[in-house]
């Protein structure tokens, strides 16, 4: 581009650049985020594009957002197969193409699956590296392939903007639900405690043994440990008294 075309591009995606940066955790999902992003590409990119976030963590990849099915599907076809741009941007922290799926250069099975499905080119981009997890935001085009220069740089402009709210909203999200199960844990640990202590009094046990009469009840009523305990410490009475 010439610098008169980057002034020109970046007029077109400012407005959309601000909307995203306005975006706020309070009032969004992670999905709704990416709908967003869809919403938005479609008023600066060609192709009529559609978006989906794949993350790689412990050696899988899954879709944790996407904005409509074929997105999905595509994305879950590069998962089968082992291979294709949004697994090769995951997990290489480096932005992966297809310019136009009719004449790929490389990923030719996955491409042919895209033509079927109507996909005429997809740009994925790497999501910012987090420890253990890595991840890419996907940009399928569904009717005109990004095959000319200026095309290419809007739309790669544009991903690496909108990759910055949604890896935001997809660390946020996982935060909140890890803050979720720690909470949850901490709740049973302390409910599974005042029960030993209420075992300990009772029947003068160590703190192993009520743990051992709190576990036999479990497996003998075929419920958790945490509600038996919980149903102790609220009634006062064990199964059977």
């Amino acid at each position: 581009m010439t610098s008169l075309d980057d002034e020109r591009a970046l007029v077109a995606v400012q407005p959309a650049f601000e909307e995203l940066g306005r975006l706020s955790f309070a009032e969004h999902s992670l999905e709704s985020v990416v709908d967003k992003v869809t919403e938005l590409a479609g008023r600066v990119l060609p192709g009529d594009p559609i978006t989906s976030v794949t993350i790689v963590a412990k050696g899988r990849a899954s879709t944790v957002a996407s904005s409509g099915r074929l997105a999905l599907d595509l994305d879950e076809t590069q998962y089968r197969l082992g291979s294709g741009p949004c697994l090769a941007a995951a997990t290489t922290g480096r932005p992966a193409e297809i310019l136009d799926t009719g004449s790929p250069t490389e990923w030719t099975d996955f491409a042919a699956h895209a033509v079927e499905r109507g996909c005429q080119s997809l740009l994925s981009f790497p999501l910012p590296a987090q420890e253990r997890v890595s991840g890419a935001l996907n940009v399928y085009a569904r009717t005109r392939p990004a095959s000319d220069s200026r095309t290419r740089e809007l739309v790669s402009r544009f991903a690496a903007y909108a990759v910055v709210p949604v890896s935001n909203m997809y660390l946020y999200e996982s935060a909140v639900e890890q803050a979720g199960h720690l909470r949850a844990a901490l709740d049973s640990r302390a409910v599974i405690d005042q029960a030993k202590g209420i075992l300990i009094e009772r029947l003068k046990l160590t703190a192993d043994q009520a743990f051992s009469v709190l576990a036999g009840l479990s497996m003998t009523s075929n419920t958790k440990v945490r509600e038996v305990a919980t149903n102790l410490v609220r009634t006062g009475q064990l199964p059977g008294e």
